[in-house]
């Protein structure tokens, strides 16, 4: 196989039927596409197809994307089918949110500075000025957004602003400590990530790791999900936890919380802008990755 052909995935879901799977990998067939990378699921309960194909064109003709997404489409309406085909040459590009903790931010932008993101990163976005010269390092725009009790529909629109602006694929809120809207919830629906600490429900407000260490705790981790309404409730992509013991101070609880939560926020990222992640109601459909 030629590794040096473009690559493509085409993901969806569609309804339960059979002659699906015919319906995606015969279209690839018939275009000369070789597909290497298959994951089905099919979820009884709401009678939904989900399905994610990486593959290449291996023919000796010049592809037409065009000409199977036609194709593609006009097959696909007997199956109810919602899907998107992506070129994986063409980079995601990701907005960031963030207040003043740095270390997912620091995390993220080491990944896409070493090549280990398929993104672009075309805005940082602060209510703090405290992260501007890590952005700058990066040649990042940085834009300080204050927000107050007043300000707040102002500085939402502000940001709305940017992610429109710049295209955003995606927005990462990597520790930034600020509720989102309602409105600004539903324009994001499925393209905003937020990762917060597993200690919750069980320790809300402030110092949660000081009210863990009250309790004893033996893990600690963080969850990566989709934005919703309804505050840290949102469809989850993953969740890691590690091992703790009696011989962690709150301060040692924070510091192994904050590499869960790092890591837990970048494999998330990682799974979206790999076409991973499938919202299925309240709940989310992930492939397995790298």
């Amino acid at each position: 196989m030629d590794t040096n052909k473009k690559t493509y995935i085409l993901t969806g879901s569609s309804g339960s039927k059979l002659g699906v799977l015919d319906l995606i990998i015969g279209c690839l067939y018939r275009h000369e596409c070789y597909a290497y990378e298959i994951h089905t699921f099919d979820d009884n309960d709401v009678e939904r197809f989900f399905f994610r194909v990486e593959f290449h064109y291996i023919g000796d003709g010049e592809f037409s994307e065009e000409s199977l997404r036609s194709q593609f489409a006009d097959r696909a309406k007997a199956f109810d089918a919602e899907w998107d085909l992506r070129d994986l040459s063409i980079p995601d590009k990701l907005v960031i949110l963030v207040s003043k903790y740095d270390h997912c931010l620091e995390d993220i932008l080491h990944r896409y500075r070493t090549g280990a993101f398929n993104i672009e990163i075309p805005a940082i976005i602060s209510n703090h000025p405290d992260l501007k010269a890590l952005a700058d390092w990066h040649n990042i725009p940085y834009y300080h957004l204050p927000i107050t009790e007043e300000t707040k529909l102002q500085q939402e629109a502000e940001v709305w602003e940017i992610i429109q602006r710049v295209d955003a694929d995606l927005v990462v809120l990597a520790r930034y400590m600020q509720v989102l809207s309602d409105d600004l919830c539903r324009k994001l629906h499925g393209r905003a990530i937020n990762i917060h600490h597993s200690l919750l429900p069980g320790f809300k407000g402030a110092k949660p790791y000081h009210q863990a260490y009250e309790k004893g705790v033996k893990l600690v981790g963080a969850t990566a999900h989709y934005v919703s309404k309804d505050l840290d409730e949102g469809p989850i992509i993953t969740q890691l936890v590690e091992p703790v013991d009696h011989t962690y101070t709150p301060e040692g609880l924070i510091a192994k919380g904050r590499d869960t939560e790092r890591l837990a926020l970048v494999r998330a990222i990682k799974l979206h802008v790999e076409r991973r992640c499938f919202l299925n109601g309240s709940k989310t459909v992930v492939f397995p990755g790298h």
